[in-house]
């Protein structure tokens, strides 16, 4: 018996169930969903794949079954009186990617972690959990801030501590050893992007470099400054998505994980980006309302090329973002208001970690319109 949208359903009855020409994955045909069938340890397991596409279920079946069977793996090594570090990291991967809360990105980052730390210290992987001490992730900290960024760093410390935390929760220890490294101290990094004039022409660069996606490139280059949306965004919005009635750009990021914060919100078109939409779409009037606006989706060689052209310092994609953020604020937007524009649900903290500094010098501007003078 297995329980299927809220109700038991026998597997032993034939008219629900399809078999496919993939070993173990079968289809429920009430509903068309996906359901993996294997063996693990003697014990027949059924697991929803959660989707009605054949070709994801496939993906998924490999995942599900591999998970599955480590989970065993590693529960029989404990039971044999040893876990190693690998039976401890098998399983906080298993978790990782059950989750439903992580998106794919966060999940495939977790587990490079993982490969991070191997690849600095083989031979934590065999070593029994029990017998990793506090001196030993000491020393491996030690060799790993050599090597890589502070954000990389931490999040490997982070990754460390989840991975014991895993053992300690199967009883295989009782203390985290990886509890009281330190994490690496992450500096500001100070902002140098173009003014706006240099701006104009790196844009007029691009469009002219005689390519034959010059112009989609300069396109591309101007959304993101004018709109504030991640590259990752770009890719997905479509003519349905911008309201000229209401000139508001609808934001929904992946159609399947949604944007980054997992939510879709509404931009507003600065006059720049409405113009430059309004001349887009003119030229390309035939493209139904699902086409979507940008035909390239990244740019970085013509923005490279473009940069060294007009001697300007190399920007990437995500500067694009951050000029957007400071255009508007050095334009008198409050930065909450531009929080939101860029999908931040902190209410203002990670802007004014950011751009901080430009609301202060904007302040000190506007301080020199105050005066107690008479008649001023």
């Amino acid at each position: 018996m297995c329980e299927i949208a809220g109700h038991v359903v026998s597997e032993s009855d034939d008219k629900h169930w399809e078999t496919t020409a993939v070993q173990n994955l079968v289809r429920y045909q009430p509903s068309g969903t996906y359901y993996a069938r294997f063996r693990v340890g003697g014990k027949l397991v059924w697991k929803s794949l959660r989707t009605s596409a054949f070709s994801v279920a496939k993906q998924r079946l490999s995942d599900t079954v591999r998970d599955y069977r480590t989970h065993f793996e590693s529960a029989a090594a404990f039971a044999d009186g040893k876990m190693t570090f690998a039976n401890a990291a098998d399983v906080y991967l298993r978790k990782v990617r059950a989750s439903i809360s992580l998106k794919p990105r966060s999940k495939d980052y977790r587990s490079m972690m993982i490969d991070f730390i191997r690849r600095s210290w083989p031979a934590l992987f065999d070593t029994d959990v029990r017998k990793i001490s506090e001196r030993d992730c000491e020393n491996w900290l030690v060799r790993y801030q050599q090597q890589y960024a502070p954000t990389v760093i931490n999040n490997s410390i982070g990754t460390l501590r989840a991975v014991f935390d895993e053992a300690i929760a199967s009883g295989a220890r009782f203390s985290n050893p990886a509890a009281s490294l330190r994490r690496a101290k992450i500096q500001q990094k100070r902002l140098q992007l173009p003014s706006r004039e240099e701006f104009l022409r790196f844009v007029e660069v691009i469009r002219t470099a005689g390519g034959g996606q010059s112009k989609d490139c300069a396109n591309l280059v101007r959304f993101l400054a004018y709109s504030g949306v991640r590259i990752g965004e770009a890719r997905f919005v479509t003519w349905a998505d911008a309201n000229f009635v209401t000139a508001e750009l609808h934001v929904r990021g992946d159609p399947v994980t949604a944007t980054k914060n997992g939510e879709t919100r509404f931009v507003p078109m600065i006059p720049e980006l409405e113009r430059m939409l309004t001349e887009v779409r003119t030229e390309r009037h035939d493209e139904p309302p699902s086409a979507t606006i940008m035909r390239v989706f990244e740019c970085e060689k013509s923005m490279t090329h473009a940069a060294a052209k007009i001697g300007m310092r190399r920007i990437t994609h995500h500067d694009l973002r951050h000029l957007f953020a400071t255009i508007c604020i050095e334009s008198g937007v409050d930065i909450p208001t531009v929080s939101r524009w860029l999908g931040h649900k902190d209410g203002g903290a990670l802007c004014m970690k950011t751009y901080g500094h430009l609301r202060r010098e904007h302040s000190r501007m506007q301080a020199q319109r105050v005066s107690f003078a008479v008649g001023v």
